[in-house]
């Protein structure tokens, strides 16, 4: 009834094209989606796109949408936005986020979308994913009033963490990276900057986000006695390594992991994935998150984009793929 559409696919480690995506009569449950952009998660995607997936995280590592296994051909993504062009009454036009790939149009089960508040410009929007994480991750850790509170890593992640804690009353809030241009950003959040050698110690709370041995490694180091670190970063199959020596066990000092893919302990029985993820939504009425905006180019760029974000040569915090023209970006 629609034609196909095209979709990024990953053919093998390094190189990816852009590939027709034939699409299913919608039934009755189900909605069309025209896609008007996408974003690309830096830290999982590139490393997927270099081909570092752990046999042994296959399955785990599977986006909901997910075509191809790894380690390629592969269609993988989970960040994106679109108009329902076919659907119940209630979603037929509306602007939702789904967790699909980058493709130019999709069919879904109705469920699979969630409704973007009409404040939260479609653009922005794309960050509900990563949002997502950041919010489960403050259940994880619990911070308290007036915690001093340091987050290792200006990424995506990082950043939307931040801005999540720098709303917390009487939090102290620092993002430290060891990208000096990335204090423009920390500002515009409403937080603290500081590079790795300069970093304040003495905190309740870090979390984790560089996924580097490097950054792992200063987050304890900047803990108080008995704090804990909160660690974000998917590494992929390189290898961290740490020195426990010093205050790690004198200091009763503590190393936690988050991610995204269960809702976090503290609010499993009164939270779904989908309460979840409409927080987020919500969450991104803020404008400052459009702070994280960096970097665009349009869906038929993407397999040069995803190179050049994946050997480190363009330096976008969140990059977002557009499908229409590059200046429309909602």
């Amino acid at each position: 009834m629609r034609g196909d559409a095209l979709a990024f696919w990953l053919r093998e480690p390094g190189s990816g094209e852009i590939r027709p995506a034939p699409l299913p009569e919608p039934g009755p449950g189900d909605v069309f989606v025209r896609t008007l952009h996408s974003a690309v998660s830096r830290g999982t995607e590139t490393l997927v796109f270099r081909g570092c997936v752990p046999p042994s995280q296959y399955a785990a590592m599977r986006a909901p949408f997910q075509e191809g296994d790894f380690p390629g051909p592969v269609k993988y993504g989970y960040l994106s936005v679109g108009v329902v062009e076919h659907g119940p009454p209630g979603l037929l036009g509306r602007t939702v986020f789904c967790l699909y790939p980058h493709q130019t149009a999709y069919v879904v089960p109705a469920r699979a979308v969630v409704v973007v508040p009409d404040d939260v410009p479609p653009a922005r929007a794309v960050l509900a994913g990563t949002v997502e994480t950041a919010v489960n991750a403050l259940w994880d850790a619990a911070p308290l009033l007036g915690d001093r509170i340091t987050v290792v890593g200006a990424g995506m992640v990082g950043c939307c963490v931040a801005r999540l804690l720098a709303r917390f009353p009487g939090v102290r809030v620092t993002v430290v990276d060891i990208d000096a241009t990335r204090a423009d950003v920390a500002a515009a959040l409403g937080v603290a900057f500081a590079l790795p050698p300069d970093a304040a110690d003495g905190r309740d709370l870090v979390v984790h986000t560089s996924a580097t041995s490097a950054g792992l490694q200063r987050s304890l180091d900047l803990l108080a006695p008995e704090g804990t670190v909160i660690d974000l970063s998917w590494y992929g199959d390189a290898e961290i390594r740490l020195s426990l020596g010093g205050a790690f066990h004198s200091g009763r000092l503590g190393i936690r992991s988050s991610q995204v893919g269960m809702v976090s302990p503290a609010r499993r029985g009164s939270r779904s994935a989908a309460d979840r993820l409409a927080l987020a939504l919500d969450l991104l009425r803020d404008p400052a998150f459009d702070a994280l905006i960096t970097g665009v180019s349009r869906f038929d760029e993407l397999p040069d984009v995803m190179a050049r974000l994946a050997a480190g040569t363009l330096p976008a915090l969140c990059h977002t793929v557009t499908y229409g023209s590059t200046d429309d970006r909602g």
